[in-house]
């Protein structure tokens, strides 16, 4: 089968190739009809993300597909249209995962946006309902909006009542952030912005802030949670990780809480099925949408890889193999 190989690690994707190698063997065989590009795809070959794993190894970490072999017991049936993944192996023809990583995917959804709507959606549910415990009306500051997992997260958000605040770095992304996530409004989140969001929440902050970009914005976004507020930490895209001194949440009063939304599933199993399971309905009931910026054919892993490290994708790119 056709994979995307990455053979050694590389800053400039030099150690990856569209390779032919053999189907893999597991427990559910799928057939891979889209596989959507996040974030940690990118890390992963450059050795830069907290999982690590040993070259050579298939990139990817979710698609949906078709079932095409799969034990009696696995809840499964050949022609089953499934979503899910590990942390490798989706830009592939075919992969091989245990039952548990696969769910079937909610009527109404095509393959492209079934495949996006896993770890981006699910990471945003974790932080904003699990941990972070939003309530219609609160206000929630969200960076990164116009990336997969802060996309997401304004979908979600909005979807739940709340009083959503999109931020980001580019002036050129606010026009799409406010056309595609309907925020309450969007924001340039460069240079000094609490008084921004102090204006937007006639002083009394944000609720819960969701950061994942860390270094000069996780900075001020200290300043814009509420006492009793929390300040979710996603991610890390501006390159460096912050420090805090310990007295500024203990003043304050405010949590900061990191998010780690696999890790928080294989955790806690039972409450990873029900995040799943809301996932899916609310989607089923079209109450959140994933957005697709484009598709791309698997041979074309380069160019998506690239849009991927400029920032130019809004929302999720999908690679068909």
């Amino acid at each position: 089968m056709k994979a995307l190989l990455v053979r050694t690690l590389s800053p400039d994707l030099s150690g990856v190739e569209l390779a032919e190698i053999e189907r893999p063997d597991g427990e559910v065989l799928v057939r891979v009809r889209a596989a959507s590009l996040n974030y940690p795809d990118l890390l992963m070959t450059q050795g830069k993300y907290q999982f690590k794993p040993d070259p050579p190894f298939v990139s990817g970490l979710e698609m949906a597909g078709e079932v095409i072999e799969a034990p009696a017991d696995s809840g499964f049936l050949p022609g089953d249209r499934v979503r899910g993944g590990a942390k490798t192996g989706a830009f592939a023809e075919y992969v091989a995962l245990s039952a548990s990583t696969l769910r079937k995917i909610p009527d109404g959804l095509d393959y492209s946006t079934a495949a996006a709507m896993g770890a981006a959606y699910h990471t945003a549910y974790v932080a904003l309902i699990e941990i972070g415990g939003l309530e219609a009306g609160q206000s929630v500051l969200i960076h990164g909006a116009s990336g997969g997992v802060g996309l997401a997260a304004c979908d979600l958000a909005r979807a739940l009542g709340a009083k959503v605040i999109a931020a980001t770095h580019r002036e050129d992304k606010i026009e799409p952030i406010r056309r595609i996530a309907q925020p309450d409004t969007a924001i340039l989140n460069t240079g000094r912005f609490r008084e921004d969001i102090s204006d937007l929440t006639h002083g009394k902050l944000c609720d819960l802030v969701y950061d994942p970009v860390g270094g000069d914005v996780f900075d001020e976004s200290t300043r814009c949670v509420t006492f009793g507020g929390k300040l979710l930490v996603i991610g890390f895209v501006s390159g460096r990780i912050p420090e805090i001194a310990v007295n500024i949440p203990l003043i304050k009063g405010f949590s900061v809480v990191g998010v780690r939304a696999g890790e928080y599933a294989r955790r806690f199993p039972e409450r990873g099925t029900r995040v799943a399971a809301e996932v899916d309905r609310l989607a089923a009931e079209g109450k959140i949408v994933p957005h697709v910026d484009r598709t791309l054919p698997l041979d074309q892993w380069r160019e998506a890889f690239d849009a991927m490290r400029r920032g130019e994708i809004i929302g999720k790119l999908v690679l068909e193999p």
